[in-house]
């Protein structure tokens, strides 16, 4: 029984902990006014100026001389930009931690009773809170692009969100345990999400009803190769199924990769936080 009673007290305690790191991330976000800037220019940027702007372009090519398509350029560009906005968020508020290390907070939590393992997913949460405020913010912009959202919608949209929220905050925790100055850091995280995100049929689609080997007379052998392997590829997949009902890639497949694509960075930075 007091072993039970100790578990319990323990679990609280490594929850509390855990919470009060998570609530550290959140209200540094909500201080920093670049953030919150960031997170309404950059959707802003994308769809209202880029997806209307292409928009002829796209539908024109593509009806004419490729595959149907029943979307608007602004509205196959829609689930990506959702994905773009929780990508820099989760990746930057890794900063935190070069931060906290580099003016001793860091030192200072390892040296109290806190296990580093709450640390971790208190880091962890809050990245991946931040970057799913602020990539549902990009739902706002839904309306503009023609796109209905409902309850339901957001609902089914939250897995896939939660997915990359959460793999490219442990991918920038792994980054920042091994890093020791923001100008590296910042010269990383540029390299990291924006190959990942041109290379996931964000901006332009692989025709769904194409053999492997149609697709590589169509376009080269190289990009074929990275957009099939490219993990945001299935997440954008994932969403423009649930935002305009279009799917590029096997959903079974798309759901296998996002859940490898979670485990495999969280475990990774785990390891890489507790050394």
């Amino acid at each position: 029984m007091a072993r039970l009673s100790d578990a319990i007290r323990n679990g609280f305690e490594f929850l509390a902990a855990v919470h009060a790191v998570w609530l550290r991330e959140v209200l540094r976000m909500l201080r920093d006014s670049g953030q919150i800037v960031g997170a309404f220019s950059r959707p802003v940027l994308w769809v209202m100026i880029f997806g209307i702007g292409l928009t002829p372009y796209f539908r024109t090519g593509l009806r004419e001389t490729t595959f149907m398509v029943p979307f608007t350029y602004i509205q196959f560009i829609l689930p990506a930009v959702v994905v773009l906005n929780l990508m820099y968020p989760a990746v930057q508020s890794a900063v935190s931690l070069i931060w906290d290390r580099e003016f001793g907070f860091v030192r200072e939590v390892f040296a109290s009773p806190t296990p580093r393992s709450a640390v971790f997913f208190g880091k962890l949460l809050g990245g991946a809170t931040i970057a799913m405020a602020q990539g549902l913010l990009v739902l706002i912009l839904a309306p503009a692009a023609n796109v209905p959202v409902a309850y339901t919608t957001i609902i089914a949209a939250l897995l896939p969100m939660a997915a990359v929220a959460l793999a490219f905050t442990a991918i920038g925790l792994f980054l920042a345990s091994r890093m020791s100055s923001f100008q590296g850091f910042g010269v990383f995280a540029n390299t990291l999400i924006l190959p990942a995100f041109f290379l996931a049929s964000s901006i332009f689609p692989l025709d769904p009803s194409l053999s492997m080997e149609q697709a590589l007379q169509k376009f080269p052998a190289w990009l074929v190769f990275l957009v099939h392997a490219n993990p945001v590829t299935y997440a954008i997949d994932e969403l423009r199924w649930v935002m305009i009902e279009y799917r590029q890639f096997d959903a079974l497949a798309a759901r296998s990769v996002l859940a490898a694509f979670v485990l495999i960075p969280v475990l990774l930075a785990y390891h890489a936080f507790r050394r």
